[in-house]
Order: structure tokens, then sequence, then C-alpha cells
């Protein structure tokens, strides 16, 4: 299998594992990507996907000989787009969890997810012009919406990576760890997530998604509807009922 899934509690891991290719997405990647997503979107019981790779690459990106071959479509499903998850719509929050080089599309991964934890041995870059290649599945515009636009300009242009250190000073990364704890450190910001109502997080990640750079009449709008949806939950009056009993919630996810 290219991609490993594996429930723990209300969190799921999704692991690239071709490590003899770096992780470098090829058709059956993608798919298995998109299937992973598809499994996490339907259950109930899964709040928060984690998205990993097979240490000591995160993701280089493209399969190129896959390309070179001419089977560049496979590498994109028809509802994620590259590596069946950068043009995914989800409902649920996605965490990179990223112990070495995310390059080229490995980046793009990166930044089609909610939350970016690092070690220090990640690294981040779009180098694709370095073979003749346009970084098309997302990093042109979603990387200067994550840094400032000259950094972002820089690594387009001259196609050299940064170190998670200046990624984590720049805002890209939330977390900055240790070799070989990324996976760890994204399992406990998953908890923290998943300690909360999702429906909640859901409608609150949708907001801040689609009312950042939108008017403020959509945000006020989106929140008032994100409000009604939280509180038409069955897990609203948990909440209140825990509350006030001053116990931990036993959510449900609905």
């Amino acid at each position: 299998m290219a991609v490993d899934f594996d429930q723990k509690g209300p969190f799921a891991v999704v692991k690239i594992n071709r490590p003899d290719a770096r992780n470098a997405v090829n058709g059956e990647v993608a798919r298995g990507i998109e299937e992973a997503v598809d499994r996490i979107e339907a259950d109930d019981s899964i709040w928060v996907g984690i998205l990993t790779g097979e240490p000591p690459v995160f993701c280089a990106g493209a399969d190129l000989k896959e390309i070179n071959a001419g089977n560049a479509a496979a590498l994109n499903t028809e509802r994620g787009g590259f590596a069946g998850f950068v043009q995914r719509e989800r409902t649920k929050p996605f965490i990179a969890a990223v112990d070495g080089p995310a390059l080229a599309g490995g980046t793009e991964i990166v930044l089609a997810c909610d939350l970016v934890v690092a070690s220090t041995n990640a690294t981040f870059g779009i180098p694709e012009v370095k073979r003749s290649l346009v970084a098309a599945a997302g990093g042109l515009f979603r990387l200067p919406r994550k840094i400032p636009f000259n950094i972002a300009m820089e690594l387009a242009l001259t196609g050299d990576p940064i170190s998670a250190e200046l990624a984590h000073h720049h805002g890209l990364v939330n977390r900055l760890c240790e070799p070989g704890k990324a996976l760890e450190t994204a399992t406990e910001l998953a908890e923290q997530i998943c300690a909360n109502a999702p429906v909640a997080v859901r409608e609150s990640r949708k907001v801040l998604l689609e009312a950042t750079h939108a008017p403020d009449e959509v945000g006020w709008r989106m929140s008032i509807e994100g409000m009604a949806k939280a509180m038409s939950s069955e897990d609203f009056k948990e909440g209140l009922t825990a509350f006030i009993e001053k116990r931990p919630p036993q959510w449900k996810g609905r």
C-alpha cells in the first residue's frame, strides 16, 4: 500500500508510504489519499486527519518518472486534484506532520492542510522552475497567503527551499519540534482539537477559510450561520451540561 490509514480514536493518521521513491506522488498515492479523505469525511467518529510521510522524507512532490512517461494526469483525481488532496473540499481539519523535506508538490500538499507541525529536519520549497515546470498545485497562490509576499516570490523564482525554522518564523509552521517528533507533536495538537465540539470546530474552520479575505458582511453572515449549526447539533446541550457538571464533555461529533 502506498498510503497507510490508521485511526486512533477521534483522529486518523494518513501516511504516504513510498520511502524508496522519497514518497513521491504517483497514481496509487493520489487515489490512496483521496480514499482516506473520503473515509474521514464520512465517519462521524473521526474528527481530525493527520497527513504525514514515511521518514526520512515527507514528500518530494510529483513522481517525475511518471510525468516523463506521459502519465501526469494519473497524479490527479477528479475531485482532489494533485495527490487527490490539494483541491479536495473538506469539512474536517487536517494537520501536516512534516519530518523531512516537503518539496514541490510536497509543499503544495502541506499548504492544503489546515495546520502544520514540522521538525527541524523539514524543509519547504517549490523548485519547479529548476525543471522547467510551474508549481501548479496551489503553491504559487497559497504560499504568499501564508508567508510574506517577497519571501514567497523568492522561493518561486529561485526554486531554493527554506528551513523549518524560517518557515516557523514566517508563520507557515504552527509548531516546531525535534527530529523524529513531528507525528507525536501533531498527535498532541490533534488531541487538543478533539477535546472540543467537532461541529463547532468544523464551522469555525469554514468561517476562517471563506471569510478571512471576504467583506465583513460575509464574515458576519457566516459566523451567525455557523453558530446556528453548532447550537442545533446534538453536542450543543452536552457542552453546556458538561460545563455545569464540571466534567469533560462526551462529544458525538454530530
